[in-house]
């Protein structure tokens, strides 16, 4: 069978080196040791086919200026283009950004990326600077301009909220504060029509959206209560709900029975990807969510999609 791992991370030398000299990932969660052939053989044991590469911290948190992000950017970029060209069947990549506040940096590499290496697609983090700059931020129009004029993908990674301290200094903030900001980013694309806006972005949520498929009834409810066409939050429940299924969601590590039966419920099946987060989850925690997804009760054509024909749609 084919696989297309949407949620696969690389950790080059150069960036963990970066990371490292910064403190650290600010989340908390360390940096994980990788190679090309330890992502070759978490797949074979996962049966993917292809990966899609893709960075897990921004630039804006591991190096101390702009122009360092743009040249870490740019190298990480040309460092994954090269393996990509060595076998395309096998490697695809998201492309690094440079903090979006600086604007003609982020600019810049989208058109070097997206015309001269041909990525797959851009990774975007879920807030850039020191507040909570979700990507409804209007510092970011220029952004989504430039990427809706390229009908590019748009891969959404969830960074460390504002507030980095943790519920429990024994809990880190992947394992709750990541998938809360997946939502916050996700609703402050939706509330200012962001999403609405820039419709031919085909944008990506980590982790099944993290909370936003349980919550977004609640939201839609909401408005749709006050009155059939009323506009809370200036939109109608309609509309919320249409702009929520605009988005597509990978499974990484959630590919649980109920929170399947649940994205399956709510979210289009042509939207739904295969997705491992590896190497930053272990081979332990991809294998097992992998093996939950095979097990699942799904016909044919929908495991299909999900393991590798929507992805292929998507990639167009």
């Amino acid at each position: 069978m084919v696989v297309i791992d949407t949620h696969h991370h690389f950790v080059p030398d150069f960036y963990a080196q970066a990371v490292e000299e910064a403190g650290g990932d600010p989340s908390g969660w360390p940096t994980p040791s990788w190679s090309f052939e330890g992502s070759i053989s978490s797949m074979d044991r996962n049966g993917c086919t292809k990966a899609i590469l893709s960075l897990t911290a921004p630039g804006a948190v591991i190096a101390p200026t702009d122009e360092k992000r743009r040249a870490l950017a740019r190298k990480t970029n040309d460092y994954a283009a090269a393996k990509r060209d060595e076998d395309p069947n096998r490697w695809g990549f998201f492309a690094a950004l440079p903090c979006l506040l600086d604007t003609q940096g982020a600019l810049t590499e989208i058109r070097y990326a997206l015309d001269v290496l041909k990525a797959e697609g851009v990774t975007l983090f879920t807030r850039y600077g020191d507040g909570n700059q979700y990507l409804g931020h209007p510092a970011f129009k220029p952004i989504w301009e430039e990427l809706n004029t390229r009908k590019a993908v748009v891969f959404i990674h969830p960074t460390h909220p504002a507030d980095t301290t943790r519920v429990n200094p024994l809990l880190p903030q992947p394992a709750i504060d990541y998938p809360h900001e997946t939502t916050r980013t996700a609703v402050d694309m939706i509330i200012p029509n962001t999403k609405r806006t820039y419709p031919a972005c085909k944008v990506i949520l980590s982790h099944a959206g993290g909370t936003l498929p349980f919550l977004i009834t609640r939201m839609s409810t909401m408005s749709k209560k006050a009155a059939p066409t009323a506009r809370i939050y200036g939109k109608t429940s309609e509309e919320i709900m249409e702009d929520f299924r605009s988005f597509y969601f990978d499974l990484e590590l959630s590919s649980s029975e109920a929170v399947l039966k649940l994205v399956l419920e709510v979210i289009p099946n042509d939207q739904l990807l295969y997705g491992s987060d590896y190497p930053y989850a272990s081979p332990d925690k991809t294998r097992g969510f992998k093996e939950i997804l095979d097990d699942f009760s799904l016909n044919q054509e929908l495991r299909d999609k999900i393991y590798f024909k929507n992805a292929e749609v998507l990639f167009e």
